[in-house]
Parts: structure tokens; C-alpha cells; sequence
């Protein structure tokens, strides 16, 4: 993930402190799933330490690792938007602290106050964008012939 998405510099030090108040400390053994992809969105994670792996279920094979995602990065997108279903799984890859949130409380304050809601949605979005290129980068380089081909 690029250092544009992870909260510190996603969003403006006011609302990442509006956001942190209504946090709950977590943490996750390895191995502990976070979530299944199919299923309710109804929270989300930021990571303080440790690593999650994003996957993608990919019939008759293991689940593929899109992206493994560390410090202050945002795991869980989908509670951002109808239908409120995850795209993707997640799995603790080691011992994991996090910020826990609820997503109903998330959206509500973003509903009450625009700014907020606006640089979350800015926030989110950038997020899914890294996320859908990652996702593309990681297929290629395990299923199509010549990998991704990636320039970077």
C-alpha cells in the first residue's frame, strides 16, 4: 500500500483524532481470520502492529494473497458501501494490535459532519483504488502466462 492511504497521511490530524475516539484496542492471534469475503461489513481495522493478509477466494484452489497490510494501514473497506458485504478475506500473518470500529458509528458521523465525511470517503476511496490495482497485479503474476509484467 502507498504511504497516501495509510491514516497518518490519509486524513488531516483533526479527523484521525475525531476517528481514534470512538476506536476499541484489538488484537488477533496468527492465523485469527478478521473476516470472510461474502459476508456483513459491519466494521473495519486499522493496523498498529503486526501484519494482515487480504485474499481472494479463487474456486478449486487456495485463497490468493492480494496484499499484505502493516502499520497504520486501513483493513476493510466494503462497510464504506451498500451492500455492506466484503469483496475480499482477511487473516492475521502475525500476532495483530489494531483499532477496531464500528462502521454504523463511522458512517453516522460522517453523515453529521460533511468535512469528515468527505476526507473518510477521499480515505476509503483511495484505498479501493490501491486495492483493485494490487488485485490485478497479484492475479496476473499467478495466473496469466507471463505474470503481470509490471513496470514498477
Amino acid at each position: 500500500m502507498t504511504s497516501t492511504t495509510t491514516l497518518a497521511v490519509a486524513l488531516p490530524a483533526e479527523h484521525r483524532e475525531h476517528l481514534i475516539r470512538i476506536a476499541r484496542e484489538v488484537s488477533f492471534d496468527m492465523g485469527a481470520r478478521l473476516f470472510e469475503e461474502g459476508r456483513r461489513a459491519d466494521r473495519f481495522w486499522i493496523v498498529r502492529t503486526g501484519t494482515v493478509g487480504l485474499d481472494l477466494h479463487v474456486p478449486g484452489r487456495r485463497a490468493a494473497v492480494i496484499e499484505s497490510l502493516g502499520h497504520g494501514e486501513l483493513v476493510g473497506w466494503s462497510w464504506h458501501f451498500p451492500p455492506y458485504v466484503w469483496h475480499l478475506g482477511a487473516e492475521a500473518m502475525s500476532p495483530v494490535r489494531a483499532y477496531e470500529f464500528d462502521a454504523e458509528a463511522v458512517r453516522a458521523l460522517c453523515a453529521q459532519d460533511a468535512e469528515f465525511g468527505r476526507a473518510i470517503a477521499v480515505w476509503v476511496g483511495r484505498v479501493v483504488a490501491a486495492r483493485l490495482h494490487a488485485s490485478r497485479i497479484r492475479l496476473l503474476d499467478l495466473y496469466a502466462p507471463y505474470g503481470s509484467g509490471s513496470r514498477s
